[in-house]
């Protein structure tokens, strides 16, 4: 039978998933090389959301859990302890520190419960969905996936890693948002200062050219003076008429 697009991809993830698990558990020994290669790994930025899976917790795991695991794999993973791979060790270790800080704080702690809660109703509301459609198509005595335990626990794993995915995204997207606004308002801010510049610099010009122009009117209107008194005292002087010689 010809599988389709859609179920090979689901497939491929199946077997990556598996992969995923298999892993873990081997690197449950907890040797230094095999948790750096594992926090670093291809897709651990995608992984690394979810401090749980960092920790190698399961959401149910107490605060002396979380303390034990933490100290453990700090340890494992300090720069000092690894001082071949310095560079990579200090990247793990950062890693491990955020997912503590995470977990050791209870409200962000309740937050990341909240998310495997959410992925727990999306994933049976999801099987309700199958279930529904099967019995719709007359259908209704066949299984499903989900009703094998590992494959429940696996959908609701992919689920949990998509949420947290997605409120990364969205963090992103919040913090870029920001940073525009911030940056806007910082553009507004600077061209503000510099028309409040400009004005004051044209003020200052005007009050400069002002002055100069009085004082040129001043000196005008003293020219002027001058000379209507120096016509005026001319023309009341009186010149006698020039006698014109007598013809004989």
């Amino acid at each position: 039978m010809c599988s389709t697009p859609g179920s090979s991809k689901h497939e491929n993830f199946d077997d990556f998933y598996s992969e995923v698990k298999q892993i873990e558990k081997r690197d449950a020994v907890l040797t230094s090389e095999q948790q750096i290669n594992r926090l670093l790994r291809p897709g651990s930025t995608y992984f690394n959301l979810n401090p749980f899976e960092v920790l190698q917790l399961e959401p149910e795991a107490t605060v002396t859990d979380i303390k034990k695991k933490y100290r453990s794999l700090s340890i494992l993973c300090h720069p000092d302890k690894n001082q071949d791979n310095k560079d990579q060790a200090q990247q793990a270790f950062e890693v491990i520190n955020r997912a503590y800080k995470v977990l050791s704080n209870d409200i962000t702690r309740k937050k990341c419960l909240e998310v495997y809660e959410e992925a727990k109703d999306r994933t049976d509301h999801m099987i309700a969905e199958k279930k529904k459609k099967l019995k719709k198509d007359g259908r209704g005595d066949e299984s499903i996936p989900e009703d094998d335990p590992d494959k429940y626990k696996h959908s609701i794993y992919v689920m949990v890693m998509k949420l947290f995915a997605d409120m990364e995204r969205r963090r992103q997207q919040l913090e870029t948002r920001d940073m525009e606004e911030r940056k806007r308002k910082r553009e507004s801010e600077i061209e503000e200062e510099e028309k409040k510049k400009a004005d004051k610099e044209w003020q200052k010009n005007f009050e400069e050219s002002r002055q100069n122009r009085v004082q040129s009117w001043h000196s005008f209107q003293s020219g002027s003076s001058g000379k209507k008194a120096k016509k005026q005292k001319k023309s009341l002087a009186f010149n006698p008429p020039k006698l014109k010689p007598e013809m004989r």
